[in-house]
């Protein structure tokens, strides 16, 4: 059987600690990645650009499997003080968090060979 002709690759930019999870469900859904190591942002935090080329007919499932990784949400604890001068007390409240994300473009390919 022969594979479709690949022609487009989606370059994708994800946090260092999300890829592994990505990968594995790409390849649960029969997409294979380049990976690339790479850093940028805010801080120079760790990144990794992933290289998947594909055919324009799975473009729209490859990106809804990397857009469940761009809108990740976990609950964090942020202290506050309550009360009053005499009798401070320190209270946590939960606040929903957005990280991660995916920053990705699809680009055409003109040529593709596998030697």
């Amino acid at each position: 059987m022969e594979n479709p002709k690949c022609d487009k690759m989606i370059l994708a930019i994800i946090q260092g600690e999300d890829y592994q999870n990505l990968i594995t469900d790409l390849n649960q859904h029969g997409f294979y990645a380049t990976v690339l190591e790479s850093s940028g942002g805010f801080l120079k935090k760790q990144s990794v650009t992933l290289m998947i080329g594909l055919n324009h007919e799975r473009l729209e499932e490859a990106m809804a499997v990397l857009k469940r990784y761009g809108q990740r949400t976990v609950t964090q604890y942020e202290s506050i003080l309550t009360g009053n001068s005499m009798s401070p007390m320190e209270t946590a409240i939960p606040v929903a968090t957005r990280l991660g994300g995916v920053v990705l473009f699809v680009l055409e390919v003109d040529r593709f060979e596998r030697y």
